[in-house]
């Protein structure tokens, strides 16, 4: 039997309030998935809203994910049940919303991964039961923890946030600061004080709700401790592109210091 279905980790570990933390994939290379997993991370985030990624590509990211022990959670184009539907027979842990700005948006997107009466979803499962070896029941349970994690970036979402949070099945929140500091015409301005006003109320809106909640965002050690601060179950920091950016340019950068220090010439010299 295929072994997947990894939330039960990150659930565990944010009931004994342990820091989950994950990262972001972009780009096709499931090798880069599985690296970015098996280096420990508790889930990596697969971004097909703005990543260059087919449906095939995005079945390649799942499993590598998986098979290197972190959960795999998929950031979908559009809060759109159609487009949804294929990624949760993959056996996805998480599908993240974007731009859920209203009740009604929450509750689209906790509808379509649910099947009735509770949702819209249809019936159809591949990956996801083991390709019919899985028992239905047992199914139909696993089937009900895949995460709906809402995603709140506009300030319309923040205004609305206390209504969201009552749609029952949402799973988690993630804020999203860059999104947010642009709907306040403060674009990428994340460390003004107005944006981390409102970045405070959002998340002390979700510590009210009981609702896990984290962000996204390039690693920051200063804004690390202030989502720490603010209560959050989880971070998602970094990713592919920001690791092999940084990477190479450390490293080149660490090599003209060694040559400019003259350890490069011969002794003799």
């Amino acid at each position: 039997m295929i072994t997947i279905f990894k939330i039960e980790n990150i659930e565990q570990k944010i009931k004994q309030n342990q820091p989950v933390v994950g990262t972001h994939i972009k780009w096709t290379d499931s090798t880069i998935a599985e690296i970015l997993a098996i280096s420990g991370f508790d889930f990596v985030w697969i971004d097909s809203e703005h990543g260059i990624m087919t449906i095939e590509t995005i079945n390649n990211h799942i499993r590598a994910i998986q098979g290197g022990g972190a959960a795999a959670f998929l950031r979908v184009p559009w809060n759109d049940p159609v487009r949804v539907k294929p990624y949760l027979e993959m056996g996805v842990d998480g599908i993240i919303f974007p731009f859920v700005n209203s009740r009604q948006d929450a509750e689209r997107a906790v509808a379509s991964c649910l099947y009735p009466p509770e949702g819209i979803r249809g019936f159809g499962p591949g990956r996801i039961n083991n390709y019919g070896f899985m028992d239905i029941d047992e199914y139909f349970e696993k089937a009900k923890q895949i995460w709906k994690i809402v995603q709140i970036e506009h300030i319309d979402a923040v205004n609305n946030l206390d209504e969201i949070l009552t749609v029952r099945g949402i799973s988690a929140v993630v804020i999203g600061p860059y999104d947010l500091s642009v709907s306040m015409g403060l674009p990428a301005q994340i460390k003004s004080n107005e944006v981390k006003k409102q970045l405070d109320r959002a998340a002390e809106k979700c510590l009210e709700a009981g609702i896990p909640f984290g962000t996204s965002f390039s690693f920051d050690a200063e804004m690390v401790e202030e989502w720490y601060k603010r209560g959050a179950s989880f971070v998602t920091l970094g990713g592919d592109q920001d690791f092999i950016r940084d990477g190479a340019a450390a490293t080149l950068a660490n090599t003209l210091d060694i040559h400019d220090n003259g350890l490069n010439k011969p002794e003799h010299l």
